[in-house]
């Protein structure tokens, strides 16, 4: 079977929602019904507005480390102020950002963003992201009779590459690492350290489709995709590995 993508149309939301409800809703809507087997991609900021992540940067209160990151970095104190509530480490930055890692995803800013927000709002990251996924996983199985995969993904900066790519935030459903270690190459050599990051290939794919504006286009569907069913739940943290691990972080000096 050919890996196909659905895109998964919406409406614009700005309160608080039920996602299930609307992606089963948005799903009709689209003329889709979820097989066995396919990988349903969601936004983290869809999934994030839906439990009411948003918060309103002026009536933030600055901490003094908050000033001193704000003078640093050269942006508002309370941008710094939610940096470092969502960020679990920091390791540097430049005018305007602070390169932090959050839920161990190393990112610009802790994730957090102003598009698909209303004015003098920002959006952070979905709460406890893992279990919401394993959540949807079992509402699909039960609604559809259905075993599928789900992604709560977000787009990111790679570094010294231009534009965005998705990546997995969480994900549930199906095997998000596949080894290949100990397999071989073409001509025979053996693999050493090639693990594949069945996810976040996942997440690319369907931000492609999925955009990053004003397309209204809050989930794609993938089909064909081959990815390995799982019923175990997925732990944090299977998809990253430590900082003194990653060749960037230990390449640009570490952590400060």
């Amino acid at each position: 079977m050919p890996l196909t993508v659905f895109q998964i149309r919406s409406t614009a939301k700005f309160d608080t929602f039920d996602l299930f409800s609307s992606m089963v809703s948005d799903l009709a809507s689209n003329g889709l019904v979820p097989e066995n087997g396919d990988v349903i991609v969601v936004s983290s900021k869809y999934v994030a507005n839906s439990q009411g992540r948003t918060v309103e940067y002026d009536t933030v209160m600055p901490s003094s480390q908050a000033l001193k990151v704000a003078s640093r970095f050269q942006m508002r104190p309370a941008i710094a102020e939610i940096i470092l509530r969502e960020s679990d480490v920091i390791f540097g930055g430049i005018p305007g950002f602070v390169i932090t890692s959050s839920d161990s995803i190393m990112a610009p800013n802790a994730g957090i963003d102003k598009s698909n927000a209303k004015k003098g709002s920002i959006i952070l990251y979905p709460i406890d992201p893992y279990s919401l996924s394993e959540q949807l996983v079992r509402k699909f199985l039960l609604h559809y009779n259905s075993h599928v995969g789900v992604i709560i993904a977000d787009s990111r900066l790679m570094p010294a590459r231009s534009g965005t790519v998705g990546v997995a935030i969480a994900c549930a459903g199906f095997e998000p690492v596949s080894d290949l270690r100990g397999q071989k190459d073409l001509y025979g050599n053996p693999l050493k350290v090639t693990l594949q990051a069945v996810a976040d290939d996942l997440a690319s794919i369907a931000n492609l489709r999925m955009g990053e504006g004003a397309e209204a286009i809050p989930a794609a569907l993938i089909r064909g995709s081959g990815a390995r069913l799982t019923h175990r739940r997925i732990r944090e943290g299977e998809m990253a590995i430590s900082y003194d691990q990653c060749v960037y972080v230990r390449g640009l000096g570490g952590r400060r």
